[in-house]
């Protein structure tokens, strides 16, 4: 399956921890004044999982930090995975309180997927932004996906 590089590849979409346990970073702090607000109904315009692009979400969480696309192989073997999208700034080992430059090799605490947490990756880009964790069906059908980390504000509208 062809998800372009403007996204993660995927591959076998089983791997992916679709709905998450709602539990968030140590440190990570709630968006004073964001965008959507947690019980906003939005649209997502992301293309990270199938069935994401188009989808009718509800926000859950809404934090201020620094979103980062990173590249990284995972622990449990197989072939590098190029611009994962998001992990944040509180995802990463060590990370600090500064934006992180891109070609920085950083250590993921993030458990978005398997193999994921303890990779060792480096950041492709980084965003400072509201981070959004959302409910939503997706598109193609199927179980419902709750407390989905993350979308960046410029991913989802009313």
């Amino acid at each position: 399956m062809d998800m372009g590089s403007d996204h993660s590849n995927m591959g076998d979409m089983g791997s992916m921890n679709h709905s998450g346990s709602g539990e968030v970073p140590a440190g990570l702090k709630e968006a004073q004044n964001p965008t959507y607000k947690v019980g906003d109904e939005v649209v997502i315009h992301a293309k990270h999982m199938e069935g994401m692009d188009g989808a009718k979400a509800k926000v859950v969480g809404a934090y201020d930090t620094v979103a980062y696309a990173v590249t990284y192989t995972p622990t449990t073997g197989g072939e590098p995975v190029p611009n994962h999208k998001w992990i944040i700034q509180e995802e990463i080992k060590d990370a600090g309180s500064e934006p992180l430059q891109p070609g920085t090799k950083v250590t993921i605490e993030a458990d978005h997927m398997e193999g994921m947490k303890g990779a060792e990756g480096t950041i492709d880009s980084a965003e400072k932004t509201t981070v959004y964790m959302v409910d939503y069906t997706p598109t193609t059908g199927g179980n419902p996906v709750k407390n989905h980390q993350w979308v960046v504000e410029s991913e989802v509208s009313k």
